[in-house]
């Protein structure tokens, strides 16, 4: 099983150098997949979880990819009702090729509605057009894979009954976020939706958290890594660790979140 890093690609302190230190990291300490986030207007429902600046995932994946040689990239998740979806095709198989095929496309639908009404996109029908669009994106690579090139991998975000059906029809993974491992193993007793490349929170504590309701990723070294051990016999392929939990404040100390990883990777490590 791989473990991959969710990386703030937005908020206070966030500049050019930060996100080279975050990728040299990430690279450094072993992890294999890096993601970024997606917003394109950052509308106050949006500020609020994901100040500016907000770096485009695109773009700043493509930098990103100078400065690293082996580390796969992606987006957790790229909200695809907010772009035609042959644009994303052709950026996303651009992307993969020029990193030497070490791109990931994780899609949803999106939440926020201030931002759907800036971009003129209707709200309601983003579920709809998520659906399309997907097929969209499996028709245009599919056309274009006369080059022998494996297509993008693509992952499924979201964990509603209809984000389940996406998977299971588009997805090469489902890609739920922030869950309980309990949660994650009963929706998949009940679904088939091929592989499963989970993203976990990641927040160390110094003593045990016992809420039945603890997210995935939350608790000591100990509980964290069985909730990686739990994952791994639920078939993840890749579990991507998430150290950003809402505070922009934290995004000022990204050292904490270095050294969580930074024990994770080692102790991971040892143990497997």
């Amino acid at each position: 099983m791989q473990l991959g890093v969710n990386v703030p690609n937005f908020g206070p302190g966030t500049d050019p150098g930060v996100l080279r230190d975050w990728a040299r990291i990430t690279e450094g300490l072993g992890y294999d997949l890096l993601m970024v986030s997606d917003h394109v207007v950052v509308t106050p429902d949006v500020a609020e979880r994901y100040p500016e600046p907000f770096y485009e995932p695109f773009t700043t994946l493509a930098w990103l990819a100078g400065v690293t040689t082996a580390v796969r990239l992606g987006t957790t998740v790229l909200i695809l009702p907010y772009r035609n979806p042959l644009v994303v095709a052709r950026m996303a198989t651009t992307l993969d090729r020029l990193s030497g095929g070490r791109f990931v496309l994780g899609a949803g639908v999106g939440w926020a509605r201030q931002e759907f009404d800036a971009l003129g996109v209707p709200f309601a029908e983003r579920g709809r057009l998520t659906d399309e669009y997907l097929a969209t994106l499996r028709e245009a690579w599919r056309a274009g894979s006369e080059d022998g090139l494996a297509p993008v991998p693509l992952w499924i975000g979201g964990h509603s009954p209809a984000a389940l059906r996406r998977a299971a029809r588009f997805g090469d993974a489902w890609h739920p976020l922030r869950l309980s491992v309990a949660r994650m193993r009963a929706v998949l007793a009940d679904h088939s939706v091929g592989g499963f490349a989970p993203r976990i929170a990641l927040r160390l504590t110094t003593a045990p958290v016992d809420d039945p309701e603890r997210p995935a990723g939350v608790g000591t070294i100990e509980q964290i890594l069985d909730d990686l051990h739990q994952l791994r016999l639920l078939g993840a392929e890749t579990v991507v660790l998430d150290p950003y939990h809402g505070d922009p404040r934290d995004i000022r100390r990204p050292h904490t979140a270095w050294q969580a990883l930074t024990e994770v990777a080692g102790r991971w490590r040892s143990a497997s």
